[in-house]
Formats: structure tokens, C-alpha cells, sequence
């Protein structure tokens, strides 16, 4: 899509593909502002948090994303088994050709995958027997100068494959950065990502800058990092291993091609980000957001392009944080669209959740149990803020069946259609139903805490298939209670918005 505005370019990259627009500046800001506004709900792309575990009241870390992109393309969730093959084994992308020789054995693991293969898989994130997390992609975009020097590859990884090609490899989150970061090194990437990764004691965040080079950032342990469609890392280490890694000919590559703005330090945000009125209308705001939420002794301007990578929380966190922070859409400010607001602020920015969020998720490692009792996979399917964070054991080998089921077009048998219709019917009645959507989501996260004490006291105390066997009956009922709840408040909202039709009279009692 072209969207005519004078001669300015800026170039986007979304979740499922890259896109360039060419935009022509307007006159005036405001004019600038709105049509980045209308180009930017039209199509979308993630938010990220990353949370260490000193940061959480209960020791765990934790990875989630908002993966966005169409208001109606359903998701799936699998748990592929542990296999070992006796033929060298391969991975071909149906997206772009990317093509990488896999070992023979592949571990667990847990994935959200498309409901069609046709332009790949796009698993996007899961939890493996060994307790490594990821999550991929935050989509990101590099400048002009550094692509030009390294450009993307066109048969190169992409967010695509990912998932598939890492996670079900490595066992520890350090481990699937460098084999990642091998990956980009060797055969290119297609796209400019965020990829996050997890285990029970470090959270990582790893970013490609261009065709051939990244770099990723350890979370400290007692902080959290918002991300949101930008480069976001900013001072690189190099000679701190512990909590930096990169491409091994980065710094010759900047200093060779003249790359680096402020020779003073290594800021990779400042290299190889952009710095645009998109960053601005689009992503700051979402950071800003987030930081505001979990940080609010921090006074910052939702459209500053100097907000920081990295923030301390004022206080320890709670799982129900990080689910109301990706559920946020600018709730107690002017920017709220479904807010009081100015109607020139409410849709003023990009909130974090939206109604191409195909599905939120949060993947919790807890510190005090083995891997399959530690790892919560939480799935959030449709528009987060009106969805249910739904937890399934990292042990649990299946899901329930409408978490398999659902294509583009709506049916009664799928786990998204059912959060998306329970959303489709509180959007024009917000005001009058979204209280009961809140008593919902509340009702659940209460039973699914009772049911998650109940089963990790159990499961201590069993070994092996039994213990599995526990694990993936409790992740099948917490599914299979949220459903039921979610269809009969859809049931009571259908009878309700029978009343609420634009053709009712009221008739005077004297008639």
C-alpha cells in the first residue's frame, strides 16, 4: 500500500512479512501524525516484556508477546513430543526458501503455530523439556545506511522459522542465543527481529541489526525491558561475556563503514535503529506505556525517543502485572480509545493491545520445581485485553481439542473464535458489558491459581509417566473451564444485545 505524502520514506516490517511504504510528508505534523495513525492500525506488529527473576515476587522469570497481525487469522497450540529420527533431518521454509540442516533428535516443546502452513509455520513461542523459553518475533526495523552495507538476506532465517529451528535444540536460554546468532551469522536473515529467550535463572533479548549481525542483552535480574516494532538495546559491553553477545565482526564492521554517530560508546539503538515520526506515533508510546504501568515514578513523554531499554519496577511484580500490561491500551490517560479522552488523543497512539493480536502469551519459569512442573505456557487467544491468560504445564503432552481447530472463518469447534466472538460482542457495548468480561477473566485467574497449588503439591510427589499424566489433566481442565465460562457469557451477552438494537421504540404507556 502507498500512501501519498511528500518525499519521505519510511519502511516497515511486520510480524509475518516485510512491507515497504513509501510516505510523502504533509505540510503540516498533524497531518503527518493522522495518516501514520490510519496506516499504522491498518497493519501491526508485536510487544514484547522480559521480566528478571529478582524483579517477580515468587523468583520466577518470565518472557511474553502480543503477537499481532490480522484481526481474523486463527492460532493453533501443539506440543510436538520428543523424537529422534534415524534420517539426517532438514527444515525447508515455505516462506522464503530458508533452508538449514536439523539434527537428529529434537526435545518437547510447546507452540502456538498458524492455522495454515501455506506461508509457514510461524510457531511463535513455547516452553521445552529442558525449561528454555522463546518467544519470536518482535518485528524491528534497521536504517538505510547499515542495510546498505548488510543488506537482509532473502533466503535468510526469518520469524517464520525460528521456533522451529532453535527451541527444540538447546537447553539453556544462552544456549538458543548463540545458536541463533550462529544461524544469522552463517546463512543471513531476512528480516530485522527481537527474539526473546528464557530459563529459570536468566531471560535474554537478542536483536539482528542487518543481513549478518546481532547483538543480545542479558535482562538484569531485578529489572524488566518493554519492547515495541523498535531496535531497542542500546550500550554493548564487548568485554562483558556474562551479560552481552554479538555477531563476532560487529565492531569492525560499524568502524570500517563509518557507522557510529558517537564514537564515545557502542549504541546499537543509535546505529542500526531508526529514528522516525513512526517510532514516535507507533512504538514509544507502547514502551512508554508499559514503563508508566510498572514503573510510575518515572515521569517520561510517551513520544520520547530516549526512553530507556532496561527499568527497574517500583516494586516486585505479579503474573496479574504483566497480564494487565499486555492487555494495556492507555487505560487512566487521554490516549485510552476507550476512554473519555479528546477524540484527536484517544487514537493518538498505538496501544499495546489491539484487534490484530492473534494471540498474548506469557511463559513463566518458576524456580522451585523441575522443569515440567516449573514452566507455565500462559495463552491469552484473540484481543488480549478481552481474552483469558489460560496456564498449560510445560510437562502436559496434549491440549484440548479446540486449541487444534479453527481457520479463517469463524466455526463453533475453536478455541480463538470463542475468545474472538466473547470480544466482538463487548466492543460495541463496552461500557455496559466489559465489567462482566473483567468478573470473568478475575474468576478465572482465581481457580486457575487454587488448581496450579493443588496440582504442583500432587505432581512434587509423583515421578515419571505419572507425574505427565497429572500435569496434562490439570492443563486440560484449566483449558477446558475457561471455555466454558467464556460460552456462557457469550450465551447471556447474545440475549442481552437482543435488547440493544438501534430499531427499539419505546412505546408510551398510553398508547
Amino acid at each position: 500500500m502507498q500512501l501519498e505524502f511528500g518525499l519521505l520514506c519510511v519502511f516497515f516490517k511486520f510480524c509475518q512479512r516485510q512491507i515497504s511504504y513509501n510516505l510523502i510528508a504533509e505540510e503540516t505534523k498533524k497531518g503527518r501524525e493522522q495518516a501514520m495513525l490510519q496506516h499504522n492500525f491498518e497493519f501491526s506488529a508485536c510487544t514484547s516484556i522480559l521480566v528478571g527473576k529478582k524483579a517477580m515476587a515468587d523468583g520466577s522469570t518470565v518472557i511474553g508477546r502480543n503477537e499481532d497481525s490480522k484481526s481474523a487469522w486463527p492460532k493453533h497450540m501443539v506440543i510436538h513430543p520428543r523424537q529422534t529420527f534415524a534420517e539426517d533431518q532438514a527444515f525447508v521454509s515455505k516462506d522464503n526458501g530458508f533452508a538449514m540442516p536439523l539434527e537428529k533428535t529434537r526435545f518437547k516443546y510447546s507452540a502456538t503455530p498458524e492455522w495454515t502452513d501455506e506461508f509457514g509455520l510461524f510457531e511463535e513461542d513455547g516452553i521445552n523439556e529442558y525449561g528454555v523459553c522463546m518467544s519470536a518475533t518482535e518485528s524491528a526495523y534497521a536504517n538505510e545506511r547499515v542495510l546498505g552495507f548488510d543488506p537482509l538476506v532473502e533466503k535468510g532465517i526469518g520469524e517464520e522459522a525460528m521456533v522451529t529451528v532453535v527451541l527444540p535444540y538447546v537447553k539453556t536460554a544462552r544456549e538458543g542465543v548463540k545458536r541463533l546468532g550462529a544461524i544469522v551469522e552463517k546463512y543471513g536473515t531476512c528480516e530485522s527481529n527481537g527474539i526473546l529467550f528464557s530459563d529459570k535463572d536468566e531471560v535474554w533479548y537478542l536483536e539482528t541489526g542487518s543481513g549478518h549481525h546481532w547483538v543480545a542483552q542479558r535482562i538484569p535480574d531485578d529489572c524488566y525491558a518493554v519492547v515495541a516494532n523498535q531496535l531497542a538495546i542500546q550500550e554493548i559491553a564487548f568485554d562483558d561475556p556474562d551479560n552481552f553477545m554479538f555477531s563476532a565482526s560487529i565492531q569492525e564492521f560499524v568502524s570500517k563503514n563509518h557507522l557510529n554517530p558517537d564514537e564515545t560508546c557502542f549504541n546499537f539503538r543509535n546505529i542500526f535503529g531508526t529514528h522516525t515520526l513512526s517510532d514516535e506515533i507507533y512504538s514509544t508510546p507502547r514502551v512508554w506505556d508499559g514503563q508508566r504501568i510498572l514503573s510510575p515514578s518515572q515521569k517520561q513523554d510517551p513520544m520520547s525517543e530516549e526512553l530507556p531499554f532496561i527499568r527497574k519496577p517500583d516494586r516486585k511484580l505479579f503474573m496479574d502485572d504483566l497480564e494487565y500490561v499486555m492487555g494495556a491500551h492507555f487505560q487512566n490517560s487521554p490516549y485510552d480509545p476507550l476512554g473519555k479522552g479528546p477524540d484527536d488523543l484517544k487514537h493518538k497512539f498505538r496501544p499495546i493491545s489491539l484487534a490484530k493480536t492473534q494471540e498474548s502469551h506469557l511463559l513463566q519459569m518458576r524456580p522451585e520445581f523441575a522443569p515440567e512442573i516449573a514452566g507455565l505456557h500462559w495463552l491469552a487467544m484473540g484481543v488480549t485485553c478481552q481474552s483469558v491468560f489460560v496456564p498449560v504445564y510445560a510437562g502436559t503432552t496434549d491440549v484440548l481439542d479446540a486449541y487444534k481447530h479453527g481457520e479463517k472463518t469463524y466455526s463453533k469447534d475453536s478455541a480463538y473464535w470463542a475468545y474472538k466472538l466473547l470480544g466482538i460482542l463487548v466492543d460495541p457495548h463496552y461500557p455496559l458489558f466489559g465489567t462482566k468480561l473483567h468478573d470473568l477473566q478475575k474468576e478465572c485467574a482465581i481457580e486457575f491459581k487454587q488448581k496450579i497449588l493443588e496440582t504442583d503439591k500432587k505432581a512434587k510427589e509423583l515421578k515419571d509417566e505419572a507425574r505427565f499424566e497429572l500435569l496434562t489433566k490439570a492443563s486440560l481442565e484449566m483449558q477446558r473451564l475457561a471455555l466454558d465460562k467464556v460460552e456462557k457469557l457469550t450465551a447471556e451477552l447474545i440475549t442481552e444485545s437482543t435488547d440493544l438494537s438501534p430499531l427499539n421504540f419505546k412505546t408510551d404507556a398510553n398508547l
